[in-house]
């Protein structure tokens, strides 16, 4: 089982998963292309692709879009945010899947008024990512200069590799948890959705 592996061995199997989703590998190239500051691909596309190869499914089947993170904290207008993402449509135009881009320095602006639960503002792309609401979200990979991959997991591999969705109570309120829980379960039946804990104390600000 990969997950029993070690984990730089662990790594290089993610690395050859992603790899066979032709699309994902495009994302990461035309982004890197794009230089944003502290980028990452990141959520869905990464761990849906991992859940359609472990159970023999192809390796784009059910994969709604393909979230790109970056962080910007010197400019944090909306005008700036959006001249990026219609950079983005110019460069994945022609891809068959919806990118979506987001500087993660400006949710804080934006997420009471959909979620209605308070953001503090991130120091870092990587901070994002931990707030997801579940662990299994928790994984961002991007194309280093010199092609090296970097991947940051920070509640590692094994849940992906096993079809575990474990919530992860920080931030997200628990509907936003069960809510992509059930839609996920529809999609990939095999995986074992862990249930949001009983009690437990809803914390304003993402692990670090």
């Amino acid at each position: 089982m990969i997950s029993r592996l070690p984990l730089d061995e662990q790594l290089e199997s993610l690395r050859a998963v992603l790899a066979r989703n032709d699309v994902l590998m495009e994302v990461l190239a035309r982004t890197a292309a794009l230089d944003l500051p502290g980028w990452y691909v990141t959520a869905g596309c990464l761990f849906q692709t991992v859940w359609n190869v472990v159970t023999d499914r192809p390796p784009t089947s059910g994969i709604k879009d393909y979230d790109v993170f970056y962080f910007d904290a010197d400019d944090l207008s909306w005008e700036a945010e959006d001249a990026v993402i219609r950079t983005g449509r110019e460069v994945f135009g022609d891809l068959p899947a919806e990118v979506e881009i987001r500087n993660e320095a400006r949710v804080h602006l934006w997420y009471e008024d959909k979620f209605k639960v308070v953001c503090p503002p991130y120091e870092s792309t990587e901070a994002a990512i931990d707030s997801f609401a579940a662990t299994t979200c928790c994984l961002g990979v991007r194309l280093e200069t010199d092609g090296r991959w970097r991947v940051y997991a920070p509640y590692g591999l094994s849940d992906v590799f096993n079809l575990v969705v474990r919530p992860n109570p920080v931030l997200a309120p628990r509907s936003v948890y069960e809510t992509k829980a059930a839609r996920w379960r529809q999609q990939w039946p095999e995986l074992a959705v862990l249930e949001w804990p009983s009690g437990s104390v809803m914390s304003a600000s993402p692990v670090g």
